[in-house]
């Protein structure tokens, strides 16, 4: 029987169902697992532990482990993290959809002057000023992959002009050689893509001073995929605006300055967490297990360590 460690009762309980094929078995990676157990897990399905790093050294008490798989579609923060010898999955698609939902929600709320409404709301004031649609605006989304996806997919009804650039050139989206003058033309830039060596400071002080005044950076992606410094003196300027749901360094310390920069909206790397997400988590780990039993290669594999 396959053993497989999930990390909360309710993926669990979701699972529970195939517990006739596969031994599931709840750990947190807190505590050390009974010995016998440990030696029969193959599988481990990793919780959001972003910030406890301590708890990725227990995965080195299971010898016989081959794969590690995320719940997130960022998988550079695990490479390290896992032993040698196993294959790590990411959650790719998993949060597509609530990623790609505030993505258009932020888009909206910086077009449409929401933050300043609602502060006028408090205030009691009417505030009826004439803003930028949405519709007619020139969007670039920068990366290919599901988020990016998706945000193309809710952007379309909006009669916006999209254009898309990726790492590669392939049909319909353009090598990221072009970057610089796709800026030029956009009025807002969206950021979906991975966090890596070849994405950081992606957008820098070279790349924001291509972009035309006005212009909305939107950040989806990892805080460094932006140059911090460099959007901040954009922003200070009131040249640009920003909606970030990441940002770097992250969490955002209170004193901050990018807290208070103007015409600059940031959520709390708030993309996937919503309810939605917990019912697709599930689905996915069911797909990836019913994979491994009828010995197939599983889903969204990102390295083999």
């Amino acid at each position: 029987m396959l053993t497989v460690t999930v990390p909360d009762q309710e993926l669990l309980d979701r699972l529970s169902d195939m517990s006739d094929r596969v031994e599931l078995v709840l750990w947190d990676l807190l505590s050390p697992l009974p010995t016998d157990v440990a030696q029969r897990v193959r599988v481990v399905q990793i919780g959001h532990y972003w910030a406890a790093p301590e708890r990725w050294k227990r995965l080195y008490e299971t010898p016989n482990l081959e794969y590690v798989m995320l719940p997130s579609a960022g998988f550079e923060h695990a490479i390290p993290r896992v032993p040698p010898g196993t294959i790590l999955c990411n959650g790719r698609g998993v949060h597509s959809t609530g990623t790609s939902e505030l993505a258009l929600a932020l888009i909206l709320a910086s077009q449409r002057g929401l933050v300043d409404a609602l502060a006028a709301q408090r205030d009691g004031h009417w505030y009826n000023p004439e803003l930028p649609s949405l519709a007619d605006r020139r969007v670039l989304v920068v990366g290919a992959g599901s988020v990016a996806q998706a945000v193309v997919d809710r952007l379309v009804p909006f009669e916006v002009e999209i254009t898309q650039v990726a790492r590669t050139a392939r049909d319909g989206v353009h090598g990221i050689d072009e970057l610089v003058p796709l800026l030029r033309a956009a009025d807002i830039v969206v950021l979906t893509v991975p966090g890596s060596p070849e994405t950081h400071h992606l957008l820098d002080a070279t790349t924001l001073a291509a972009l035309p005044d006005g212009a909305l950076v939107v950040n989806v992606a990892r805080g460094p995929v932006v140059d911090t410094d460099a959007l901040l003196t954009e922003l200070q300027s009131g040249r640009l605006r920003a909606a970030l749901d990441v940002t770097d360094p992250e969490p955002l310390p209170s004193d901050h300055p990018l807290w208070h920069a103007p015409n600059t909206i940031i959520t709390a790397h708030q993309g996937g967490n919503s309810d939605a997400t917990y019912g697709r988590v599930a689905s996915l780990v069911r797909r990836q297990l019913e994979h491994l039993l009828a010995g197939e290669e599983p889903e969204n594999v990102v390295a083999r360590l």
